[in-house]
């Protein structure tokens, strides 16, 4: 049985990795949000935690003794990133596995098919993704990073781009990102030190 927490549990995202890790999995889920509802978790396997993102405390607290960490957030995601890392790495040795979810295009790895891909330093929508990877990549956590294609409400049905190879699509369902995230946290060796593009098959 493995402790898992979720960094914006109350996001689309965040919501359906829940779903899916309680009822696909025995894991103990950690629930971490500004806001978050406290007579809608199950006690025996869940625990709400009101915190901030941007304070490193907060995070260094919900994370201790966690297995897992996964963020799932939006807004100023550099920053996030910036204080989840530093936090983390003051549990080191003992520092958990990160999966991190950014998005397509951080690498201008979208094909001329798919769309335009600009530079990510330079583009308002993907600069904060990509200083967050690159805080990620150099730091001295296990970590996995998820670049997904646009949301959508289907079922599970995904391939994956490592990082370096074109990304084959434009949208990916939450059910995937899910899917992908369970079996991270499942085996902790599983994409290690990786950026990978999840997107529809």
């Amino acid at each position: 049985m493995k402790n898992i927490l979720i960094i914006g549990a109350t996001g689309s995202i965040g919501r359906q990795v829940r779903k899916t890790l309680y009822q696909e999995t025995d894991f103990k889920l950690v629930l971490f949000s500004r806001h978050i509802r406290e007579d809608n978790i199950d006690p025996q396997r869940e625990i709400a935690v009101k915190g901030n993102a941007l304070n490193k405390e907060d995070v260094f607290k919900a994370a201790k003794g966690q297995d897992v960490v996964f963020v799932a957030l939006s807004g100023d995601i550099a920053s996030f990133g910036r204080t989840i890392v530093a936090a983390l790495e003051d549990l080191q040795p003992n520092a958990p596995k990160l999966i991190f979810l950014t998005t397509m295009g951080i690498y201008q790895e979208i094909p001329s098919w798919l769309g335009d891909s600009p530079d990510p330093y330079y583009n308002p929508i993907l600069r904060g993704f990509r200083q967050a990877a690159d805080i990620i990549e150099a730091s001295t956590l296990n970590y996995t990073i998820i670049r997904p294609g646009w949301f959508t409400n289907g079922p599970v049905n995904y391939e994956l781009t490592k990082k370096g190879e074109p990304f084959g699509g434009h949208d990916v369902s939450r059910k995937s990102i899910a899917d992908l995230v369970k079996r991270v946290s499942e085996d902790l060796h599983y994409q290690n030190h990786q950026s990978i593009g999840i997107n529809e098959k």
